[in-house]
């Protein structure tokens, strides 16, 4: 008879991880999204059938916690992770609208739409000084409605949704400057992998700027010449800043190397793969060929990364249902948890 004595392990190894496990939901349905992009469309679809039924478990998660456990829920809404639910819900309908599924995406769009205030608010009222790299969640959850807002105005000819994802892009700029302010730069030397995020808001800001230009070459008539002139030099900038912030944290990563898996790790994946559609995007919007080969040859490190990153999370789940320590795979000394508080 097989042995059931580790069974209530399980939910128990979930319930440690959520919400802040839908990095892993974000990282890869951003892979999926650049996988399109790159016409690798198996690998693409595969992947979105695995961050989907993320999605939904994280889903479920969330409304089982806000009926059964309000203050729990109130508390981990108050943290920045909790914004990874609008941002993981805006990514899955970025791919679905990219396969054509609006009425899928325009439902995830309107979702995203009713928990980013209300997520955001809470977020911001529990703001402390030398934050991890998760404070910029609340510039990537306003940029990630923006691009979703864009691919669905373009494909629907929807002005004025296209006009309110135009707010939300110089809106989450504006929170993402703020965010700095609160950002400890320390953690680029010694954070557990969430110090990315700080360049994966780049990246999304990038892909927001470029959906935006790519929604004018839809409708001419949705901008004037200086909007979009703004347009595109701001996504010029915004491209080439993350592009050096992944420089940078890859550089940090090789002189203060960090090998042990944490959960904060699926935020690394998610701003490598972020970092790879936006010049892929960017590319195609503006007309820049040499970042395609550069955004494809930063997509394959991201699957890389994410195969990585997932083999560490398996093992960690392993030695969980076994009774090691979680956290470090194998057993051993737990790695210590530098997430959003």
């Amino acid at each position: 008879m097989p042995d059931t004595s580790d069974r209530p392990q399980i939910p128990a190894w979930w319930a440690r991880r959520a919400p802040a496990a839908g990095a892993a939901v974000m990282a890869t349905g951003i892979l999926s999204v650049g996988l399109h992009l790159t016409d690798h469309e198996t690998l693409s679809r595969i992947a979105l059938a695995l961050a989907s039924v993320g999605w939904l478990a994280l889903a479920a998660d969330f409304v089982v916690r806000l009926v059964r456990d309000r203050a729990r829920w109130v508390r981990e809404a108050g943290t920045p992770a909790g914004l990874t639910a609008v941002a993981a819900t805006t990514v899955l309908g970025i791919r679905f609208s990219a396969l054509g599924w609006q009425t899928l995406a325009e439902a995830l769009l309107a979702l995203a739409a009713l928990l980013w205030p209300v997520l955001l608010v809470a977020v911001v009222r529990h703001w402390r000084r030398r934050a991890t790299g998760g404070v910029f969640l609340v510039c990537v959850a306003t940029q990630g409605l923006s691009v979703l807002g864009s691919a669905v105005a373009s494909a629907e000819r929807w002005d004025w949704l296209a006009h309110a994802a135009m707010v939300l892009f110089w809106l989450g700029l504006i929170l993402y400057v703020i965010a700095y302010t609160r950002f400890d730069v320390r953690e680029v030397t010694r954070g557990a992998g969430d110090h990315w995020i700080a360049g994966g808001a780049l990246g999304i800001s990038a892909l927001a700027g470029a959906a935006l230009v790519a929604a004018h070459h839809v409708n001419p008539y949705l901008w004037n010449d200086d909007d979009q002139g703004a347009l595109r030099a701001t996504t010029t900038v915004l491209v080439t800043l993350a592009l050096v912030g992944f420089c940078v944290l890859l550089v940090a990563e090789v002189v203060w190397p960090r090998p042990r898996y944490a959960l904060e790790r699926w935020g690394t994946v998610f701003p490598m793969g972020m970092t790879a559609v936006a010049a892929l995007a960017v590319s195609a919007a503006l007309d820049v060929s040499w970042l395609k080969g550069l955004g494809e040859v930063l997509l394959w490190l991201s699957v890389a990364a994410w195969l990585a990153v997932a083999a560490g999370a398996v093992l960690a789940a392993r030695s969980t249902s076994r009774g090691a320590t979680p956290g470090a795979p194998g057993g051993g000394r737990p790695v210590r948890s530098r997430g959003p508080r």
